[in-house]
């Protein structure tokens, strides 16, 4: 009897013990897992695996019309904050932009990897970078919205071959005007020779940029030509060396893949080839041009296809797509790795969304989502 209760105690004591030294070793490593530089021009190596936050003034500027996830908003609003991991496929792709050399044809960058990696957060990260450094920003926040969940469409008033999506790009001309109110303002963003809309309208050579972006905001039948328009007007300006441009797409395998859900009146698919709105983005996306670099997210799920059979770009963009981007940089997003792992742990205990801890918890939360960044989100949520 005195044996088993002696065996106990021995139990009880070694349990205490292991929670007394998890608890040390939570509050040792508890101060690493955020970053205190908000600025993303200034993160490097050894802020790998941290968290730092988005100032809420540039989060108004550069994602109040997307560019950041639904499910990864909602628990920003609950955390009260909006913080990304700096992760090295991200950190990569700011080293090199800070580095290479403008004068040369525009470099690519393809971000691809599994669902739930955190492929689109590395983009919002380079995004803030390139806000911070002085880009001028064409960013697409998801292509996919606009082959399969497009608002409307109609034929093209200056090209019946082609389909117009003119509520979708007045939209982005909005998400544009708005990331750049602040190069819109300067002179020098002019238009390069006039165009003519119609008999009573038209934009003058030497008319301010924000006049196009404003007439096909508000003349929302000619914003998918307005678009197509600004490309070029941006390539020129980047070209003479008036800005450095950052073109950045989330989902652009979307504008190579057949299975779209936008219709002509017979119900005939109309494949993105023939969308007006592919056209600027391949515009912008090929090297024909300088002082601009590109960096495309590669998506499954932008083509309808959840649990696609290969995460490799050339399966996702196709034979087509990957013509049209050859050559590029390739930047894979894997899973966590430990450190990054704990992080989000740490991150989530923080926060509070993690409010009970044993030992052997990593070890099962690491085991049942894989280390995947969205899986975990979901498996310590809320039920």
């Amino acid at each position: 009897m005195l044996q088993s209760i002696f065996r106990e105690c021995i139990i009880k004591s070694d349990i205490r013990l292991l929670s007394t030294v998890a608890n040390i070793q939570l509050k040792e490593r508890s101060p690493n897992f955020r970053c205190s530089e908000s600025n993303p021009v200034n993160h490097t190596v050894d802020n790998l695996a941290q968290f730092y936050k988005i100032p809420k003034e540039d989060e108004k500027q550069l994602f109040s019309h997307g560019g950041l996830t639904k499910t990864f908003k909602t628990h920003c609003q609950t955390f009260n904050e909006t913080c990304i991991m700096i992760r090295k496929p991200a950190l990569d792709i700011i080293n090199s932009l800070k580095h290479i050399d403008y004068s040369k044809p525009a470099y690519r960058f393809v971000i691809y990897g599994s669902n739930g990696s955190g492929r689109s957060l590395s983009l919002a990260h380079v995004v803030h970078y390139g806000y911070k450094a002085g880009f001028l920003l064409v960013h697409v926040p998801w292509v996919g919205d606009w082959m399969r969940r497009c608002k409307e469409s109609s034929v093209s008033t200056l090209d019946e071959s082609l389909t117009d999506l003119n509520l979708d790009a007045a939209l982005w001309l909005t998400h544009f005007k708005n990331q750049n109110s602040h190069f819109l303002k300067e002179e020098q963003f002019k238009m390069s020779r006039d165009y003519d809309w119609n008999k009573r309208e038209k934009i003058l050579k030497g008319a301010p940029l924000s006049e196009l972006i404003d007439f096909g905001i508000s003349r929302v039948k000619y914003a998918s030509q307005c678009v197509v328009v600004l490309a070029d007007e941006i390539k020129k300006l980047s070209t003479s060396g008036i800005c450095k441009t950052l073109v950045l797409i989330d989902g652009f395998n979307a504008f190579f893949h057949s299975n779209t859900r936008i219709f002509k009146e017979k119900k005939q698919i109309v494949p993105p080839n023939k969308v007006t709105l592919t056209k600027p983005f391949l515009n912008l996306t090929n090297f024909d041009w300088t002082n601009a670099a590109v960096v495309l997210c590669l998506d499954g799920i932008a083509i309808g296809q959840m649990d696609s059979p290969s995460e490799m770009p050339r399966y996702l963009l196709g034979k087509e797509g990957f013509e049209h981007v050859d050559p590029f940089v390739p930047i894979p997003v894997n899973n966590y790795n430990e450190k990054e792992f704990i992080s989000c742990l740490e991150y989530y205990k923080d926060r509070k969304w993690i409010q009970q801890y044993y030992p052997e918890l990593e070890k099962e939360l690491a085991f049942v989502s894989n280390s995947n960044p969205f899986r975990l989100l979901e498996i310590v949520a809320s039920l």
